[in-house]
């Protein structure tokens, strides 16, 4: 990652929702490591001690109360947004919603500079599912702000840890014969997390005009059933992977549920996502930044 920045980028607040997970973790560390002043909004503050570095902190508060949010922004410059709901037990797609409109009015009125957002591939022309619509949507909010957004979108995160690659892991480490439903076979653009991190970085000082979506991946199109395969192989496991026509998402989801208890609560969320091809279709991304995609 590009370690250099000039003094007055230095003394920049950066606010990074989202530290707790899996992708804001990653990118606490790194932007820890480049020596950035970052304040973290997290519903529970205590689960990050000891994970920022000096002269950064984290506060308390949560996307859906706004009264929390004002002194969470005042005074930051850039703020990332890396938050989805896709693991509520309510309705996900109303409390993304609700959230983003949220974080949009506080940050448009505590003066910030630009949002950085973390969302999902898919033809927004072709009809999508309610996921990767409300991801979508999530960005559009952000940027009827007024404030700069820089959106991302991005396919399956391949890293230890990510949810789409902790159930590939679960299916091939338990399942000798898979009786695997017809969206094994949909084509996506896996990006590696270390490249996903890279582009979130840069995006802090990269000079853009308006509001910019970059589409993101890595060098190969592959579908599920082409990761599980190349897991196995790695792992030196034999697998036999049978599709048949019939799994519906709702079965598909509870099939997922029975093999990796993660998923009995998003399973279906995550199966209507990839029905969809998750590809990268404008590579405007690669001229931008320096990021040289794995494959």
């Amino acid at each position: 990652m590009h370690e250099k920045h000039d003094s007055q980028s230095a003394n920049r607040l950066v606010l990074l929702t989202g530290a707790t997970g899996y992708v804001g973790a990653r990118l606490l560390r790194a932007l820890v490591e480049r020596g950035e002043r970052i304040r973290c909004l997290a519903r529970r503050p205590e689960m990050l001690a000891g994970r920022v570095g000096a002269g950064s902190e984290s506060v308390a508060g949560d996307v859906l109360d706004p009264s929390s949010l004002k002194p969470a922004l005042e005074g930051v410059h850039t703020a990332y947004y890396l938050i989805h709901s896709m693991g509520s037990t309510d309705k996900f797609e109303e409390a993304d919603r609700r959230g983003a409109q949220n974080f949009a009015n506080a940050a448009a009125a505590a003066g910030v500079q630009r949002i950085v957002y973390l969302g999902g591939l898919g033809d927004s022309e072709q009809p999508l599912s309610p996921h990767l619509r409300s991801r979508h949507e999530v960005g559009q909010i952000l940027r009827a702000s007024g404030v700069q957004v820089i959106e991302f979108r991005a396919s399956i995160v391949i890293g230890s840890g990510s949810l789409s690659f902790e159930m590939v892991r679960a299916l091939v480490e338990r399942l000798p014969v898979m009786i695997s439903p017809r969206w094994v076979s949909v084509q996506s653009q896996p990006i590696a997390i270390s490249d996903l991190l890279q582009y979130l970085v840069e995006a802090l000082d990269v000079e853009v005009d308006d509001s910019p979506i970059y589409e993101i991946g890595g060098a190969e199109r592959v579908s599920y059933g082409g990761l599980m395969r190349e897991y196995a192989q790695q792992r030196g496991l034999r697998r036999l992977i049978i599709p048949v026509p019939v799994l519906t998402p709702r079965l598909s989801s509870l099939w997922l549920g029975l093999v990796t208890p993660l998923y009995a609560r998003i399973g279906r969320k995550l199966v209507d996502s990839i029905q969809h091809p998750t590809v990268v279709r404008d590579r405007t991304a690669e001229q931008v930044f320096g990021v040289q995609p794995l494959g």
